[in-house]
């Protein structure tokens, strides 16, 4: 049997630290786990669901010009990341109150309550409520 247990960190290549902290904490409602100056000028930002304890996304600046083609793009425009959530209508509401762009109405299927919404640079994501 592995010793692996989960994903701990996912890394999101945004444009400006700030401004993906502010996305994810105010308006998606994360919390902010981590954020240290790294010796190369950078950071070390961790942000993740409030009360999660496994996984978290690691906020990173692109160090090379093809890393910041890829801003927003990382799955090619498809679905990449999924939020999983207890409170499917109030989660669904509070993050349109607080400007999240959701790209279809919420659906209600066999597996759960879904919606797709953007992320301030356009990666794609499932706001899920399983069944």
């Amino acid at each position: 049997m592995s010793g692996m247990a989960h994903i701990g960190l996912t890394t999101l290549l945004v444009r400006d630290y700030d401004e993906a902290i502010a996305f994810y904490v105010d308006a998606v409602g994360f919390e902010l786990r981590e954020d240290s100056p790294r010796e190369d000028g950078g950071r070390w930002v961790v942000v993740a669901p409030r009360g999660s304890r496994e996984t978290g996304l690691l906020l990173a600046r692109p160090s090379k010009p093809e890393q910041q083609a890829r801003i927003g793009d990382q799955t090619g425009g498809r679905v990449g990341l999924f939020l999983n959530t207890e409170d499917f209508e109030g989660d669904h509401r509070r993050m349109t109150a607080a400007g999240v762009t959701f790209l279809e109405e919420p659906r209600h299927e066999e597996y759960g309550s879904v919606a797709v919404f953007q992320d301030l640079y356009g990666n794609r994501w499932d706001l899920i409520q399983p069944r």
